[in-house]
């Protein structure tokens, strides 16, 4: 089985991280005077405005060090794997309002379980990666394997869909590209 075949879920773990969404400018931008707050401002190149926000809080899986860009990147991509919005991790804070009037969200606040839920995915697909990808990639000289992600498992749906193993087809599948399908001519395959 290859490494790429191998994803895991990481669902609510996209919004998890938005949620400690900090303002700071990248570095390489030279100092400028700091936009009202919730006012959008640019962020990566060709991506969404950041508003001005505080520094990230609450960073339990991700680095403490991560800026607003690099978890709103982060989070932008579990989002699109899981197929969800802020929302589902996030909740809105009545007291602070964007400029288009809607309650900005929460990021820090831990009380929706989907955030929770999202860490622990999250920490699921690092130590996949780490214990057991990684080394499967070092043993895979076709360079073919890829980590695993939130979208391996969940592929655009908050909740996996269950895989159903197709039934059309002689025993053994329609085999591979090239090769016969079904069993081996002869009976069971012959052992080394």
């Amino acid at each position: 089985m290859k490494p790429s075949s191998l994803l895991i879920s990481a669902t609510t773990v996209a919004c998890l991280t938005v949620a400690t969404l900090a303002a700071q400018s990248p570095q390489e931008q030279p100092p400028q005077s700091p936009p009202a707050q919730g006012a959008p401002r640019q962020g990566t190149p060709g991506g969404p405005p950041v508003r001005d926000l505080p520094a990230p809080t609450n960073l339990k899986v991700l680095p403490k060090n991560s800026t607003v860009v690099e978890v709103r990147d982060i989070m932008q991509k579990w989002a699109g794997s899981l197929g969800v919005h802020c929302e589902n991790c996030h909740v809105p804070d009545s007291n602070k309002v964007g400029p288009d009037g809607l309650p900005l969200l929460n990021f820090a606040d831990d009380s929706k379980p989907d955030k929770q839920i999202a860490r622990i995915m999250y920490t699921m697909t690092q130590q996949i990666n780490a214990d057991y990808i990684s080394k499967a990639m070092d043993m895979d000289k076709d360079d073919e394997g890829s980590p695993v992600t939130c979208g391996t498992c969940h592929r655009g749906h908050k909740m996996p869909e269950d895989f159903l193993i197709p039934q059309e087809g002689p025993p053994g599948g329609p085999g591979m590209p090239g090769m016969p399908a079904g069993p081996p001519p002869g009976g069971a395959p012959q052992t080394n």
